[in-house]
């Protein structure tokens, strides 16, 4: 990862790049769902060491979106503007986040059942959750990393603001963010020659009467804002070359504190 932007623009994206965005995402998905269908071995065991290193099979992307899975439409249309105008192509996470809880399922199915009934033993499914998002966790970060920029998508739904601060109740967002501030920061190699710095760095019951909220303190300062009048000021200054795209934005929100290595 080199930069990371927060991102705020309106709701209503044109609906014409949603064709584009969709594409994207479906291609994400198909080459997750592949490694999904790989992990049970057939000793009954689960390869947690092939999972890592499956995750995310040759997906090449140069932006890592993170959001709301609410705002997940809002997403693919953004992935499909950045794509038509820019030629650059987005990591959409909520793709992985169905598959992550259908394999989740598939476990608990697997080894969690009670024997007497259809419910799940309680502490096999706690050993069987603290996995899977163990895994999934450590692949969004490892995909963050291989990533030139992270986005994350700024709404009512990913934060709940006040004059002092920003939360969110996705402990997944959470995860991204926190990520993105101690996660190395690697300059691309074609920038090296004229920019040599470097920043700083259970069983589901709906109809339960008790719901669980948890809210982070959600740090945003070391992202670069940006909103829909840059975005237009950006269309204006580049090609469909992804390289190029991403330069022109790197100047037009430089690094406020740099220092020379």
């Amino acid at each position: 990862m080199y930069r990371g932007f927060n991102i705020e623009i309106p709701e209503d994206l044109p609906e014409k790049f949603y064709k584009d965005g969709f594409n994207i995402y479906n291609d994400s998905k198909a080459k997750a769902k592949k490694t999904l269908d790989e992990f049970m071995l057939n000793n009954q065991s689960l390869s947690g060491t092939k999972i890592l290193e499956n995750w995310f099979p040759k997906i090449d992307a140069h932006i890592f979106l993170s959001h709301s899975h609410i705002d997940k439409k809002k997403a693919i249309i953004l992935a499909g503007i950045l794509f038509n105008k820019f030629g650059i192509k987005t990591f959409i996470d909520s793709c992985i986040w169905g598959y992550s809880a259908n394999l989740l399922r598939n476990i608990d199915d697997n080894y969690c059942l009670n024997t007497e009934d259809e419910s799940y033993n309680y502490t096999k499914r706690n050993y069987s959750n603290s996995h899977v998002n163990l895994m999934l966790s450590t692949a969004l970060n490892r995909m963050i990393d291989n990533s030139e920029c992270i986005f994350f998508l700024n709404t009512p739904n990913s934060i709940s603001s006040n004059e002092v601060i920003s939360r969110t109740k996705s402990p997944w967002i959470f995860s991204e963010i926190a990520t993105t501030q101690i996660i190395r920061k690697k300059t691309p190699e074609r920038l090296k020659p004229k920019t040599r710095m470097f920043s700083k760095g259970i069983q589901t019951n709906e109809s339960a009467t008790n719901l669980l909220t948890v809210e982070y303190d959600l740090e945003l300062s070391h992202l670069a804002n940006f909103n829909l009048n840059d975005l237009k000021k950006w269309k204006k200054l580049t090609s469909k070359k992804p390289h190029d795209a991403l330069d022109n934005l790197y100047k037009m929100k430089p690094i406020n504190k740099a220092f020379i290595i």
